[in-house]
């Protein structure tokens, strides 16, 4: 999961006066429809950001989710790479950006699109002791104020429940060996599917149901 990677590209690689949407690994608007049953995503849209040749705009839609095929195969060869066998796998959200401007080399007006998908690999990873995960919490607090304004210069403000912001997700939990601190490990959380999460990580890591087994190309909708 590399968040600011994904920036960059959206920026970059935009097509002259056209329409783009990347389809991984996230979903992409040109990409399968809603599979049947599908239910509208917990969504929060941030405010737009300038950023270089324009804006851009973060809009967020949280599951979890059953990973889609393309996941569940990547964590099989992240855990195996480790040395670790995979349990499950938990698609916890999709980060969309849009964004509008005109490019340097040829100055039209520009709309583009990517969705990043962001989601989590059990693999039967060592529990650190209880001494090291409070450490680990506690580096997490400690840079969480300055963690929050860095990812808002890059993504939007960082989302607030009244005036209260909302918690930090860690992908990889800081129990099984996550960085408190890393980028690419933390990303808001609405406070209520931020429960869900923290519930839901001990079945994935048994490797219960549903998170063993794969789910569909795109299980939720944008409404």
């Amino acid at each position: 999961m590399k968040l600011a990677g994904a920036v960059v590209l959206l920026v970059f690689l935009t097509g002259c006066a056209t329409t783009q949407r990347k389809d991984g690994p996230g979903t992409g608007g040109s990409g399968p429809s809603p599979s049947p049953g599908a239910k509208p995503a917990v969504k929060k849209e941030l405010p737009w950001l300038n950023v270089l040749g324009g804006r851009m705009k973060t809009t967020l839609f949280y599951g979890p989710w059953q990973c889609r095929r393309e996941f569940m195969n990547g964590c099989q060869r992240e855990c195996a790479s480790e040395g670790h066998t995979l349990k499950g796998c938990m698609w916890l959200a999709d980060f969309k950006f849009d964004w509008e401007g005109s490019l340097v080399v040829l100055p039209v007006p520009v709309k583009a699109g990517s969705r990043y998908g962001i989601y989590h690999c059990c693999c039967n990873y060592t529990e650190l002791s209880k001494e090291d995960t409070r450490a680990a919490r506690k580096k997490w607090e400690g840079k969480r104020e300055s963690f929050r304004r860095g990812w808002s210069e890059k993504f939007g403000t960082w989302p607030e429940k009244g005036d209260v912001s909302w918690p930090g997700h860690h992908v990889r939990d800081l129990k099984h060996g996550g960085d408190p601190v890393d980028p690419n490990n933390v990303i808001p959380a609405e406070p209520d599917v931020h429960e869900v999460f923290n519930e839901q990580y001990p079945a994935c890591y048994d490797g219960k149901s549903p998170w063993n087994t794969v789910g569909p190309d795109l299980p939720y909708t944008d409404n």
